[in-house]
């Protein structure tokens, strides 16, 4: 989809399409000298959010579309004209023309500007254009939309967002297009090799193989592969928008710790103030993402009723890609270290038995009781490994947990966090891109059901609060890291639509916050 800045009257606007609320319509089209035209349609139409009104006329534009119910002054809430935008976004999906024009500055919402009414618009209408036929062999017809105008006066905001709504695009495309692939072809090399084509002047790609992970003591990760015959990947993508930094993925963490001893001898004092602000300043957010290309349970098999939606195990890495994707596309000020851990989870005969004991990264050890709580095994690894680049703040995300689903359904994601201005930072990020997150309880309270006989922990903790306790384990890697944990399992994915890209816009705002 193309974006493109619009100035101007309304009347005046070259489009096949031009997009109104429903206060302004009859005044607009008026001066396209339709007005009585408009006036039928919007009383013979329903004044309510969510409503989208036609008016057709010949010569351009073609349409007139009125949006939403007419407030009679009143600004709209945020919640009403998103869903306006959603319903208009359907709708324009559906027409039969290539052009839409735009006029938010018609648009009145309490609180927000037009720069966040172009995001919100422009992302709605990108999600409702989005089409997957990939393995069709007749492809049904794509959206005929290929270029939204955005009209409003304040052409500095707009240029804003409509860069920002570009990559998000971008980003969102990427993520879902990866979640929807086949696990055949989806497989943990596929992704890597989907990752190394972002590699740039300012993007370098490395991956893990299963022999370094050997190397590097990646006992739980290394669990969940053995099993299978498609080869576990561990994927790093390195993004240098924000200034140098510690890539981390040159040497062993034990190397990197002899250099940085070598070089405090050799001049013989400490980093000073300034040095070690300028390095907090450059540090790295690191992004993790659960990347189990296809999850059949293991040994512990799942259901077979629904076991074909477990191609979106991977939907966390999906994402994590895909927000590196946007972040190169928009330039982002900062720098971002993302991270997908991917596998395939199979029984075999080599597969990892219930009760098997495993040694992580870190030498913690745990009794793996059900392999079908496996991406904890390949995170907790990866949370380890995420050490090296001594990020300002890791988030992981995750289809960890059908708890989490039981718990809120697919309108929020699950966040956990181990510091509460993360927490606050990411669910504000959350509620400005309408990808919305609920924070959950970190308790204490919580690892007692972690507790195993035979190791340091088991990997699950009971059928109660199985989103909470795969939390817990996950914040048993994470001591002296800034982390927060997004359980994605509900949010992820839509069984009858397929990927959503979520939480995407939350951690593309929040990395919008964090540069600004």
């Amino acid at each position: 989809m193309k974006y493109v800045i619009k100035s101007g009257e309304p009347a005046h606007a070259k489009t096949a399409c031009l997009v109104l609320p429903r206060a302004h319509a009859t005044a607009v089209a008026a001066a396209l000298g339709a007005g009585e035209q408009a006036a039928l349609v919007l009383a013979g139409s329903k004044d309510k959010t969510g409503a989208v009104a036609t008016v057709f006329r010949s010569g351009q534009p073609a349409r007139l579309l009125a949006v939403g119910k007419d407030g009679k002054g009143k600004p709209s809430a945020a919640a009403d004209f998103r869903k306006d935008m959603a319903a208009l976004a359907a709708v324009l999906a559906n027409l039969d023309l290539p052009d839409a024009t735009l006029c938010l500055d018609l648009f009145d919402v309490a609180d927000r500007g037009l720069g966040w009414k172009t995001a919100t618009a422009l992302t709605a209408i990108a999600n409702a254009c989005y089409r997957f036929h990939d393995h069709k062999s007749k492809r049904p017809a794509a959206a005929k939309l290929r270029r939204v105008g955005v009209l409003g006066k304040d052409r500095a905001a707009l240029r804003e967002a409509v860069r920002h709504a570009q990559a998000l695009d971008a980003g969102l495309a990427f993520a879902k297009d990866l979640g929807n692939q086949p696990p055949n072809v989806c497989t943990p090399s596929y992704l890597a090799e989907q990752a190394g084509a972002l590699a740039a002047d300012d993007v370098t790609v490395d991956v893990v193989d299963e022999e370094e992970m050997q190397a590097l003591g990646m006992g739980a990760f290394l669990s969940v592969t053995q099993g299978a015959q498609t080869p576990a990947k561990m994927i790093v993508v390195s993004y240098h928008g924000g200034g140098a930094q510690n890539t981390g993925t040159q040497n062993t963490a034990k190397e990197n710790t002899a250099k940085e001893s070598t070089a405090k001898e050799s001049t013989g004092k400490e980093n000073t103030g300034k040095e070690n602000t300028t390095k907090e300043k450059n540090a790295p957010i690191a992004l993790i993402g659960k990347g189990i290309t296809f999850d059949t349970g293991g040994i512990n098999l799942k259901s077979g009723a629904t076991m074909g939606e477990m191609k979106f195990d991977m939907c966390g890495a999906a994402c994590v890609l895909g927000v590196a994707k946007a972040a190169i596309a928009a330039k982002l000020p900062v720098n971002l270290i993302a991270i997908a851990a991917a596998a395939e989870n199979m029984p075999s005969g080599t597969a990892t038995r219930p009760s098997d004991i495993v040694t992580t990264m870190s030498k913690q050890t745990v009794e793996i009781l059900n392999t079908d709580a496996e991406g904890r095994l390949v995170l907790c690894d990866a949370l380890t490994y995420a050490r090296r680049f001594k990020p300002k703040a890791v988030v992981d995300v995750a289809t960890l947990t059908g708890a989490q689903v039981v718990a809120l359904g697919n309108a929020a994601s699950a966040l956990y966090a181990n510091d509460d201005d993360l927490a606050s930072a990411i669910q504000n990020a959350g509620e400005t891109s309408g990808d919305r997150l609920w924070r959950m309880p970190l308790w204490d309270e919580y690892q007692e059901q972690l507790k195993s006989t035979f190791a340091d922990m088991k990997n699950i903790g009971g059928r109660a609060a199985g989103s909470i306790t795969a939390a817990c384990f996950l914040a048993r890697f994470t001591k002296g890291l800034r982390w927060a944990h997004l359980d994605i399992a509900g949010t992820a994915y839509n069984a009858k639509t397929g990927s959503t890209g979520r939480p995407l816009p939350a951690l593309y705002q929040w990395l919008r916050d964090a540069a600004a």
